[in-house]
């Protein structure tokens, strides 16, 4: 029986270090959406940073095409194959194929983790403005429409432009990851490490998803006003 004196001389386990991250270097990276702008420049970044990387799209000629301009061992696939072959699934679909993609992908995306950076957003002569699905966010649907697979949220803040630009060795953003376990955050947080000068940071858990996805449209105007690709840094951590 435990008294409490000795209750009280048990010493707490050390919190874990939130920067001790998992080595990601040797998972298969799958872009779903890889032949857009985003999804081509964050399998650009992964792959020059070592990561192996496969790129999807609703037709498989066009993701290998797209996979041999980019070179550095990345390949090409159908989308259903794509996330077969992949430990994780980064969703850089356009949002209105987000929902349809995703409900026929639900078997080959089981026990995956998934990475949804899609930005629900709607444009008129006022600018960008945020969406919000009836789910709450993208990512959200994501884990309504996927409920066998892990599904995380990163990726939405980073400039299509700088991730393409072979010329930009380092882009300076930090990367806000959200998801309902540690463990899958930290290989996030861990995958958007190995791009040079970006930064994984939790961010909270899905329901927090819906304000990351907006800020996007924030962003949008600053570059439009001030000619920009602007990104994001959290000070203090």
């Amino acid at each position: 029986m435990t008294t409490s004196d000795d209750a009280r001389n048990v010493k707490k386990a050390p919190a874990k270090d939130p920067w001790e991250l998992p080595d990601v270097s040797g998972l298969v990276v799958g872009v779903l959406g890889g032949t857009g702008d985003q999804g081509r420049g964050l399998a650009y970044r992964l792959a020059k940073a070592g990561q192996r990387v496969i790129i999807g799209s609703r037709a498989a000629e066009r993701a290998q095409a797209a996979a041999g301009e980019l070179g550095l061992g990345v390949e090409g696939a159908g989308n259903a194959e794509c996330a077969r072959r992949s430990d994780i699934v980064i969703v850089a679909v356009p949002w209105d194929g987000h929902a349809k993609t995703l409900e026929g992908l639900r078997e080959e995306l089981a026990g995956k983790l998934v990475v949804d950076c899609v930005n629900p957003l709607g444009f008129d002569k006022q600018g960008a403005y945020a969406l919000k699905p009836e789910e709450g966010s993208a990512a959200e649907q994501a884990a309504a429409l996927l409920p066998d697979s892990r599904v995380t949220a990163a990726f939405h803040h980073l400039s299509a432009v700088l991730l393409q630009d072979p010329e930009i060795d380092a882009i300076d953003t930090d990367v806000m990851v959200l998801g309902e376990a540690r463990a899958d955050t930290d290989v996030v947080q861990a995958l958007a490490g190995r791009i040079p000068g970006m930064r994984g940071v939790f961010a909270g858990r899905l329901r927090n998803a819906h304000q990351v996805e907006s800020l996007v449209a924030n962003l949008i105007s600053v570059n439009r006003r001030y000619k920009a690709h602007a990104g994001l840094r959290v000070t203090d951590v």
